[in-house]
Parts: C-alpha cells; structure tokens; sequence
C-alpha cells in the first residue's frame, strides 16, 4: 500500500508515492487531515545545509540526511486508523487528535524532519505515539487544531521570558510566531503590548489579536514607542536599576525577536532599554554577530528558546479548544499536496499569506 507524500531532497519539493509507514509497540498509524506549513520548513527548504551543520556543530546529531528523502510537516491533525502491538485504544479508529511531533522511540524521531519511514504531515499517512495523542473535541476545526505547535512555540517564548505583570513587552516581527506571541500576552493580562513590522498586513493581524501599538520599524522605532507606553512616576514600577542607568523612570521590558534573520539581534540590543530581557524566538540559519558591548552596558539578558515542553503543547490545545485564545484569523490558504510547492512560493511574500494549511 502506498500513499502520496512532498519529498524534500536537497532542498527540492517533489510529490511521490511511498509506502504507508507500520505502527510499532505503543504507536498508532493515522491520516493526516491538516497539516500547517510552519516557517522552520521555508527555512528547512532553502537553508537545509545550514540548519544541518548548525545543529550537528550545536548537539553531535544530524536531523536528517541533506542527501536523503524527507517528509515535513510537524503542524498536525490526524484521524486514528489503526493501532500498533501494546496500545491501551483509548482513542479508537475514528477519533480525531493532535499531537506533539515526536516518536517516543529508543532512538527518538522529530516528526517533520524525519524519512519516509517516519513521515510527517505532508503525506496522506503518518505513526504517532499513543501515549502523545489529545483528543480533538467536535467544535474544532482541523485546520484550527493544526496551530496548536505554533501556539505552544509562542508560550514557549512567553514562558522563558518570565514576563510580570509590570512588564511592558515588545514583539518584533508578527510572523505566526510574533503573532501567537501577542495572543498569549493579551489572554494573559499582559500589557500595553508594542508590535513591529514590515508588512501592513501583519501590523493589521497584530492590532486585532491585541497589540496596543503597532508600528512600521521603517518609519517609527518600536523602542521610542516602548518609551511612551512604559514611562513610569513610581518608584516601585521601574525596571530593575544599574550603574550605568540611574533612575530609569520606565516599567520593565521584555523584547521578543521573532524574525529570526541575520542582524535583529544587533538591532535589538541597541534599541532596547537597560535591563531588558530579550528572547530569541526567531530560527537564524544563517551566521549572525552582535556587539556584546551593548548587552554589557545595558545589562541585558538575553535568552534563545527552541520549541516547547509536552506541558506547554497540552496547555496550547487546551487554550485552543476552550477559545481562550482565537488564532483562526491567521489561516490564509488551504492547499492539496499538489499545492504545496505553489504555498511555498505565496508565503515567501507577507502580504500574500500568513499560514497556509495542506488538507492532504
């Protein structure tokens, strides 16, 4: 039995046919009813070596073979099919699920990086492990449920920023990352929220998931903005003080690099106020540089996070299917697997799309 899947090879999309993968102890084989295309799969397609020697250079593992076939896609949605040997069937065949993109095996599998042997969501077929299966509940779309990974990403971010609530918060770049960054503030409380970018569809989708002021970076810097909104009389309510910044009359700052392109970090740090946090949520394939200088005198901290925890994944479904937080309005597009290289090229372009969906 075969299915369709998009290969990636050497950084080209191609639709094949392969074998549909068989289920081990504790896994379940499901169909894949959506799938997001995430940013990190742009990145993967046009930067795989980079990415590649990165994180060989980064941990001694290699994600994937540049050389070898690859099925992406670490956004799902899935219908159970069949269980393998050893499962409890406490969803049965039919049930709809989301997962995080991990094979809990003794050599663990990163779903979306994986061969075709491990495919991820852009093939008809997938193997998830039964253990990481959420149900769906009925009033959930399936492409709603697919940005249950990009939300858990986002309050991965929002979590290793450890931001207060006298907190003033800066999202730089409203990618899906930023975006979900700004929802989890607002459902938090957290506030006034200063957003920046380049795409006047983006600065659109950042005022009504609840950013207070947005600003185009190439006409207002978002730090002078910052300053307007974080002015403070209280002594209690300033940021933590230092030498160099005596009687900084501001409320704290935590900044969120989103953009994940060479310089922003740069940028960031001679902007930013004394005392930020500054965390890096953006995926840099490339080589970058900074002036430490900058964080020095400023006594910044600087924090770069990576995915999430099991707990973050679940507490994002959860803050997704009880409509604590809305991101439907971030869903531009729905394609078949014939559509994905055409979905590629779209999202190249911020006005065109944000987050396109492959309903295989």
């Amino acid at each position: 039995m075969t299915m369709r899947a998009v290969v990636m090879q050497e950084g080209q999309l191609s639709v094949s046919h392969v074998a549909i993968p068989q289920p081990g102890p504790g896994e379940v084989l499901v169909r894949t009813l959506a799938c997001g295309i995430c940013g990190s799969d742009l990145h993967c397609a046009k930067h795989g070596q980079h990415l590649l020697q990165a994180a060989f250079e980064a941990t001694g593992q290699r994600l994937f073979d540049y050389h070898q076939p690859v099925v992406m896609g670490h956004e799902i949605c899935a219908e159970v099919v069949e269980h393998g040997a050893g499962c409890s069937r406490a969803l049965a065949a039919g049930a709809r699920v989301v997962s995080a993109p991990f094979l809990l095996r003794q050599q663990p599998v990163t779903l979306g990086f994986g061969g075709i042997d491990t495919p991820g969501g852009y093939a008809e077929y997938m193997v998830l492990t039964e253990a990481l299966l959420l149900p769906v509940p009925d009033g959930i779309p399936n492409d709603v449920a697919t940005l249950t990974e990009p939300l858990a990403v986002a309050l991965h971010a929002v979590n290793r920023g450890a931001v207060g609530s006298r907190d003033v918060p800066i999202v730089i770049g409203c990618g899906p990352i930023g975006l979900a960054v700004i929802a989890v503030l607002r459902m938090r409380g957290i506030g006034p929220i200063v957003a920046a970018d380049f795409s006047p569809t983006r600065r659109a989708m950042a005022r009504a998931l609840g950013a207070d002021v947005v600003v185009d970076p190439r006409d207002t810097s978002p730090f002078d903005s910052w300053k307007s909104m974080a002015a403070a009389t209280a002594p209690s309510d300033f940021g933590r003080q230092t030498a160099m910044f005596p009687g900084y009359a501001f409320r704290p700052a935590v900044v969120f690099e989103c953009v994940g392109s060479p310089g922003v970090v740069q940028q960031i740090l001679a902007g930013a106020p004394p005392s930020s946090k500054v965390v890096v949520a953006g995926v840099c394939m490339e080589t970058d540089s900074y002036k430490p200088t900058f964080a020095i005198m400023k006594e910044i901290d600087l924090a770069f996070c990576m995915a999430f925890t099991p707990d973050e994944y679940a507490e994002a479904f959860s803050l997704l299917a009880t409509e604590q937080i809305r991101l439907d309005s971030l869903i531009t597009g729905h394609v078949g697997i014939e559509g994905v290289q055409g979905a590629f090229d779209r999202l190249a372009s911020p006005e065109q799309d944000t987050k396109i969906i492959i309903v295989p």
